[in-house]
């Protein structure tokens, strides 16, 4: 097995959104995948911490470099759950989902849908 040095590029993440705001159309983009984006930092820094490049986590996924890079790129891929269950294997971590409820939404509310007894 094949295992490269990451070696990470410095990004000032809140620089780059100071400046990306003034942007005309630019905070309704970036709000509408917020989720996508915690997606990719959670595995950017998954896969920072595992050391690893995308070179060797392809290798350990059975995949290309290329593949990797989709994956960690917002709002381009919807990679499936066995895909990210691979992702996660490849750089020593679980992957764990949770559906969080909504902030203010009412417990219980069925919105006219009828619920299932049992």
């Amino acid at each position: 097995m094949v295992k490269f040095k990451y070696e990470p590029i410095f990004h000032d993440h809140k620089a780059f959104l100071k400046n990306a705001q003034k942007r005309e159309g630019f905070s309704k983009a970036y709000n509408a995948l917020e989720e996508e984006y915690t997606l990719v930092r959670e595995m950017l820094s998954a896969r920072s911490k595992s050391g690893l490049t995308q070179e060797a986590v392809a290798e350990l996924m059975g995949t290309t470099k290329s593949a990797v890079s989709r994956l960690e790129s917002a709002g381009k891929h919807a990679p499936s759950l066995t895909t990210l269950k691979k992702y996660a294997q490849a750089v020593g971590c679980d992957l764990k989902i949770k559906f969080m409820p909504k902030s203010g939404s009412v417990k219980n509310e069925t919105r006219g849908v009828k619920q299932r007894a049992g």
